[in-house]
């Protein structure tokens, strides 16, 4: 009887030894093979895991979902949107209203999440653990994006008044079409070729906004980040992004009319200084390391 016992213990000792040691196989297969996955952690060296933190992985692309989600499904962000173009009106009544005005007028305006809701493919990304750029040209063939809330009733009006609009986005050349194709349809005004500026080169804005400054009067511009609007923002860090923008603030709402983003844009650039390059690690751990807790 106890030959038996000991034979079972024995039997039971190497069956856990066998299950551990396929649990790390299966471990080490997984990491291996999904060199996007993250630990979340609260403090740095990036290079360091916490071993309380072991347990806990998160795809980087997953840190989206509330920001995508704000924009899917909060009525806060439709009032956003509607309380930005209420603004851009009265702005444009005071501009119409400016008798010392003696050129042409025109409004320059972003395309993505100003005027175009891309929000599905943030959410295409975030279900597939991936990110810009991956499945953005396929986005855009489909040219099935929405209207921003306010956006198509506002230009429409500035039109109405034979105030010239002018598309400038970094949308790269290759999607002008289906771009312009999205924009007709919703039956945005003017989406004709002479008032489209697509990137073709640098990222920067400010040359084609020069080009349409040369004949036009610049009512106001909108965007939703600082760079459509200046190029004084250009590769600023997150301090200086904020110094220049209470430096300016009498121009928001005035001049500057900003949409909200909270999905993308210059603001997560300049948490990592502008090098998209970096691990997704190291992107987890500067977004960890950027909070303000008390």
């Amino acid at each position: 009887m106890k030959r038996i016992n000991v034979i079972i213990i024995i039997f039971l000792v190497l069956q856990a030894l066998l299950f551990a040691y396929w649990f790390h196989r299966i471990q080490k297969q997984i990491f291996e093979t999904r060199p996007d996955t993250v630990y979340i952690r609260t403090v740095p060296p990036y290079d360091t895991l916490m071993p309380a933190q072991l347990m806990t992985q998160l795809k980087l692309s997953d840190q989206a979902v509330m920001a995508t989600l704000f924009q899917q499904s909060a009525a806060e962000y439709r009032a956003l949107c509607y309380q930005a173009f209420a603004a851009a009106r009265v702005m444009l009544d005071n501009d119409l209203n400016d008798k010392s005005v003696d050129s042409p007028r025109a409004i320059i305006v972003d395309i993505d999440e100003t005027i175009l809701d891309n929000s599905p493919h943030s959410a295409k990304c975030i279900i597939n653990g991936t990110s810009y750029p991956a499945f953005w040209d396929e986005w855009c063939d489909t040219a099935i994006a929405k209207a921003v809330p306010g956006a198509l009733e506002f230009l429409n009006l500035a039109r109405g008044y034979g105030v010239s609009v002018f598309y400038i986005t970094n949308r790269k050349a290759h999607l002008q079409e289906v771009t312009m194709k999205n924009l007709r349809q919703l039956k945005f005004p003017q989406v004709e070729e002479k008032h489209m500026m697509f990137r073709t080169g640098e990222s920067s804005k400010e040359n084609r906004r020069n080009e349409v400054k040369k004949t036009y009067h610049i009512t106001m511009l909108i965007g939703d980040n600082l760079g459509d609007f200046s190029d004084v923002f250009g590769d600023k860090l997150v301090a200086e992004r904020t110094k220049i923008t209470d430096s300016l603030s009498q121009m928001f709402g005035r001049r500057y009319i900003v949409l909200p983003n909270a999905m993308y844009g210059d603001w997560e650039g300049a948490l990592y200084g502008y090098d998209y390059s970096i691990s997704d690690s190291a992107k987890h751990a500067i977004r960890y390391e950027s909070l303000q807790a008390y």
